[in-house]
């Protein structure tokens, strides 16, 4: 049986947030490694990915039939571009399904580190009360108001950031070369600035930039040596973003505050990835989440409804919103 539409997420993901596909097409749920993928995709209309997993190599789409890859997310750096360019196949994402779940997730992340609820938690647990108690007074520990945060990478999900970063009272600093909204950053009084500035003068760094070959490493030793002392990291963007061994040496040292990292250079992460081999305070200053900022009920409901629309969309012979290339 041939089918429109080939997606490699299961169906199962759909069904428990309430985002079915359409029934004006037919669909089969199948995995990366499936065998008989290859001659699915000789068939197939359109393929549905989500955003995170391995890359799926260049040959699978060698003599397909698809003429849109619908990515369930933002992230299109699974995809081979050149390649799909070359065969004519459009790529096409969701920008902004998951904002509010990002921007939660660092507010919630820079009050965690920043106040060290994290740690508190444990040293309570190992009996030490009123000794931490004593210690978290006596270092006079910031909020977020008032506070200086630099988003970098002013897109849809960095100006959601800023935007709930500045309702907390924070004041907003970022770059980005070519904002998407510059007078929604105008109105909560965001700042462009260099990024060497930003990394200086920021209380709280952010990051939400893809991962293209400009970005790639974009955060490494020197950068890190350039943030203000005592500040605070939170990267949900992409593995590779941030040089990993750098970060944890400069978190081991206590020249920064702390770190939240939800993204890593190899996903799932290895046992030898330095963060991971913090010990001590450094470990205590650092919050390690599985590639999540994003993942709510919610965001997945938004996210899967405007992927089948599109798919729907290109069905119907219209083109695709929000294509990438």
């Amino acid at each position: 049986m041939s089918y429109d539409v080939i997606c490699l997420r299961p169906e199962a993901d759909f069904q428990r947030v309430g985002a079915l596909a359409p029934q004006t097409f037919t669909i089969t749920y199948r995995t990366p490694d499936d065998a008989g993928l290859p001659s699915l995709m000789k068939q197939a209309r359109a393929l549905v990915i989500p955003a995170v997993g391995p890359k799926l190599p260049a040959a699978l789409f060698e003599g397909s039939t698809v003429k849109l890859v619908q990515v369930t997310g933002a992230g299109v750096d699974r995809l081979d571009e050149p390649a799909l360019g070359r065969l004519g196949i459009a790529v096409a994402n969701v920008p902004g399904g998951s904002n509010s779940a990002v921007a939660e997730y660092a507010v919630a992340s820079a009050s965690v580190l920043l106040r060290r609820f994290g740690w508190a938690n444990g040293e309570l647990r190992a009996g030490r009360y009123e000794n931490f108690r004593k210690r978290m007074l006596a270092d006079n520990l910031a909020g977020i108001d008032g506070l200086l945060v630099g988003v970098v990478g002013l897109g849809v999900i960095g100006l959601a950031v800023a935007q709930a970063f500045h309702a907390m009272g924070a004041r907003i600093c970022y770059f980005d070369p070519a904002p998407r909204e510059p007078q929604a950053a105008a109105a909560i009084d965001a700042r462009a600035a260099a990024l060497d500035e930003l990394l200086a003068t920021s209380d709280v760094v952010t990051l939400h930039v893809p991962l293209v070959p400009a970005t790639q490493g974009l955060i490494g030793d020197r950068q890190l040596a350039a943030m203000k002392p005592g500040a605070i990291l939170i990267h949900a963007a992409r593995g590779g973003i941030v040089d990993e061994a750098a970060l944890a040496a400069h978190l081991a040292s206590g020249h920064l505050g702390g770190a939240a990292v939800d993204v890593y250079s190899t996903e799932p992460p290895g046992a030898d990835n330095p963060l991971f081999k913090l010990e001590g305070e450094a470990a205590r200053r650092t919050l390690l989440t599985p590639h999540i900022a994003g993942v709510t009920r919610q965001s997945f409901a938004n996210l899967f409804r405007a992927a089948w629309q599109n798919v729907e969309r290109v069905l119907r012979g219209e083109a695709p919103l929000n294509r990438v290339y």
